[in-house]
């Protein structure tokens, strides 16, 4: 590499040389057609970490990115999900929150109510003859790889399900045969309803007890058995509906605030010097 290469250098965006964002995807997820005037082109943002799922639905400005509304798999412990919150299941919950948040909040929950008997099948939402379009955002993954039966596809089912037209096609649900091009959707069922967890549940402790005791100790803490799965996200999904709300948890204040110390000055510190000289000499003295 000689000097007309680095003369020549372009420094990549910085979020791109941190590996954070997909510029080529953003690019086409972002841009708005002229024609829209100012209408924001908004998305479903996912993203997963080692023990949360974060569902967004965003928009872009000039100014930076506008989140309209948020739902984390943290909070599913309030409609009775206490384990479990970064499986299959839970990334479906976190996507029907996310979903009947944002409708309540633009005041859309009573007319797209979305698919609440849920039979795993692929449906997207259509429009009603008089009234409103139904809400759209397009899925935003990130750097996620789009496997077939990535928990992606998952938050994405719930918020479809939840009344959010999200365009997409049921070929990367769990289930779906790519030969024979079908979906099963009794396998995307047991996929939201965490019969696949409940089903490792029992092989394992049949196998191997003490190592089902380990992996699954906190279902055990809570009380959670493998045939109790289906019947908790029943639940779950009924009371999400019936109150998406989000509800701030209450922030522990410390009885005693801390106080810190303010620097002294030079004189201050000279003259604290000087008293411990004097103290020294005076115990010495009374020696």
């Amino acid at each position: 590499k000689n000097k007309a290469y680095f003369k020549r250098y372009q420094v990549k965006y910085r979020r791109r040389r941190e590996g954070k964002t997909d510029y080529y995807a953003r690019k086409r997820l972002v841009t708005q057609a002229k024609n829209k005037y100012n209408s924001p082109k908004y998305r479903l943002v996912v993203r997963f970490t080692n023990t949360d799922i974060i569902c967004q639905i965003v928009y872009a400005k000039i100014q930076g990115d506008v989140v309209l509304a948020a739902a984390y798999s943290h909070e599913l412990p309030r409609y009775g999900v206490k384990v479990g919150l970064t499986n299959w299941s839970a990334a479906y919950a976190t996507g029907l929150l996310v979903a009947r948040r944002v409708l309540t909040k633009l005041g859309l929950a009573d007319k797209y109510e979305g698919f609440p008997e849920i039979d795993g099948s692929a449906q997207e939402v259509e429009a009603i003859e008089d009234g409103p379009r139904p809400f759209k955002a397009f899925l935003d993954v990130g750097l996620k790889r789009t496997t077939t039966g990535s928990k992606v596809f998952a938050a994405m089912k719930g918020a479809s399900d939840g009344g959010v037209f999200v365009p997409h096609s049921e070929t990367r649900f769990p289930g779906y045969d790519a030969e024979s091009k079908e979906l099963d959707a009794d396998t995307l069922r047991d996929y939201i309803f965490g019969g696949h967890v409940a089903e490792y549940m029992r092989s394992l402790k049949e196998e191997d007890e003490e190592r089902y005791n380990s992996q699954f100790s906190r279902f055990i803490k809570a009380g959670v058995a493998a045939d109790d799965l289906e019947d908790m996200y029943a639940a779950a999904h009924k009371a999400i509906r019936a109150d998406p709300s989000f509800k701030p948890t209450e922030k522990k204040v410390d009885a005693k605030p801390r106080r810190l110390q303010t620097p002294l000055n030079a004189k201050q510190r000279k003259d604290r010097v000087r008293q411990k000289i004097e103290a020294f000499k005076r115990a010495q003295a009374q020696q």
